[in-house]
């Protein structure tokens, strides 16, 4: 795969000196204006509009001189509301004292924003510049809406979440039922629900390792490092909660309840803190306007 197929177009005069990345995708390239001078480029970065680094300049300027995007306000404040509900409803002291059915609820309610923020993360990605800067914009109304880019990592970690999102829709619906036989239950709740949460934990690899390059943890110090390595983590104990919610054949009850409830809080808690995190790297981890400058 060539370079130039997954670093945006450049202007005239510009050139890819080296690019790195996971695999065959490119998610960081080292750029050459035409008077020399060199600035770093990464895909997420790019796509949430952060600018370009001088080269080799991986910790940006820490200011607080730019507001937060409205982007990150949706996508952040979304995640951090279904976080919520799921970290909520995952609380012995909740659902021990409320309705079995309210709990349900309070779970679904918070899919669906989980589902509404994966969208949203999906749409960003999607409709980024397809130019270095930001005058060059994804083109038609289709494209801005739904749009397939399959060469692009950070493309695949937010298709594959938002699917695992709709799973979750698919598994907290089925569970304010009360009326399920212990094989609809199988089927309708544990399934999907292991489903999601693998489909969960592979966007948050794909997407820890869009910024962390190389296998083993290797901080840039960005924000946006720091919300890769939460969401994994989130994902980690939400597949720890899948497993311990599968059913017994001997018994039929879940294997280990107690690892379903931590799991389910524990990685609610991490998705909150990396979606806090989000208005914060869109303002602080804004790149000087030198870099970004033509």
């Amino acid at each position: 795969m060539s370079a130039g197929a997954t670093v945006p177009d450049l202007p005239a005069g510009w050139r890819v000196v080296e690019t790195s990345g996971p695999a065959s995708f490119v998610t960081n390239a080292v750029l050459e204006r035409p008077d020399g001078s060199r600035v770093h480029w990464s895909s997420r970065r790019h796509r949430k509009g952060l600018g370009l680094l001088e080269d080799r300049v991986l910790d940006p300027a820490r200011t607080w001189a730019e507001r937060p995007t409205p982007m990150s306000w949706w996508i952040g404040g979304l995640f951090a509301v279904g976080s919520l509900c799921f970290a909520v409803g995952a609380v012995p002291v909740y659902f021990d004292r409320v309705a079995p059915a309210v709990v349900a609820w309070t779970f679904f309610v918070g899919s669906i924003f989980f589902t509404s923020a994966g969208y949203l993360q999906y749409r960003e990605t999607v409709t980024a510049p397809e130019g270095i800067f930001v005058d060059r914009q994804t083109r038609g109304p289709v494209r801005r809406l739904i749009g397939w880019k399959p060469r692009r990592l950070d493309f695949w970690a937010a298709f594959i979440q938002l699917v695992g999102t709709l799973f979750f829709n698919v598994t907290t619906f089925a569970a304010t039922r009360a009326d399920l036989t212990l094989a609809q239950d199988r089927h309708l709740v544990w399934a999907p629900d292991a489903v999601g949460s693998v489909a969960f934990l592979v966007a948050s690899w794909f997407a820890y390792s869009e910024v962390n390059r190389g296998v083993l943890p290797r901080s840039d110090r960005s924000t946006g490092w720091r919300i890769s390595a939460l969401n994994l983590l989130g994902s980690i104990a939400f597949g720890a909660s899948a497993i311990g919610a599968r059913y017994l054949r001997s018994t039929g009850e879940l294997a280990n309840l107690s690892l379903a409830n931590l799991g389910t809080f524990v990685g609610a808690v991490c998705f909150l803190l990396g979606a806090v995190l989000l208005p914060v790297e869109s303002a602080r981890d804004r790149a000087p306007e030198r870099a970004s400058a033509a």
